[in-house]
């Protein structure tokens, strides 16, 4: 699957801006597409709407909400809440990197699924667990992230640099059920509707050949 060599940004920078699109570049270094499943984790703000962009990608066969960055004994709901923890919300990606390329998670990533300006906040959630982060896998990701990072911030894309950290080394947890698929299973909550389903439509907009109609829900595995 090929995506667009430019693509749109959905977010501008700040809390109350108005959303306006911006043109940044694909990514000009990615990972060689080998055979098997890979897995990327991402980092940025609710896992509600995180979650459900990926859910949406082609190539995607499970998006799990969870936490990363801290402890076993604390990635639960209520104590990442308090930003206590060294936890952020996540959502981990497992993917065929032979239809999705990590690259390409990658480009989804900074373009809808949040806006990485926003130091640890997103929209109206506030705190260290809100924080945009990558969890890179293995070397090759890191390199790949961080090679990103500085070919988005040379552009200037976003107005203000990015704020993404690169966190290698750090465990995924999952969340509890009751978040997981939230955003398909609850699609008239206030704040999906306002925060979260303009991420799946921007997706279906600005990627169309990433995009799949039907989510791969983690209740369905």
């Amino acid at each position: 699957m090929l995506l667009p060599l430019l693509l749109v940004a959905f977010w501008q920078v700040g809390p109350m801006a108005e959303e306006k699109p911006v043109v940044i570049p694909a990514p000009t270094q990615d990972l060689t597409a080998q055979s098997g499943s890979a897995t990327a984790v991402f980092a940025g703000g609710c896992f509600w709407g995180v979650q459900g962009v990926f859910q949406h990608v082609k190539g995607v066969s499970m998006a799990m909400a969870g936490y990363a960055g801290g402890a076993a004994d604390t990635a639960t709901y209520d104590q990442s809440s308090s930003g206590q923890t060294g936890h952020a919300e996540s959502v981990q990606i497992t993917y065929d990197p032979k239809v999705v390329t990590y690259g390409q998670l990658l480009q989804i990533y900074f373009s809808v699924a949040h806006n990485p300006t926003q130091l640890n906040y997103q929209g109206p959630d506030h705190g260290t667990q809100y924080r945009s982060t990558i969890f890179p896998q293995n070397d090759e990701q890191a390199t790949t992230a961080k090679a990103y990072i500085a070919q988005l911030d040379a552009t200037g894309a976003f107005g203000a640099p990015i704020v993404t950290t690169i966190e290698p080394g750090k465990t995924f947890y999952a969340a509890e059920q009751y978040h997981q698929d939230f955003l398909t299973l609850n699609p008239t909550y206030p704040y999906i509707v306002y925060n979260d389903l303009p991420k799946v439509a921007a997706l279906k907009e600005l990627f169309p050949l990433a995009y799949s109609d039907q989510p791969i829900l983690v209740g369905q595995l």
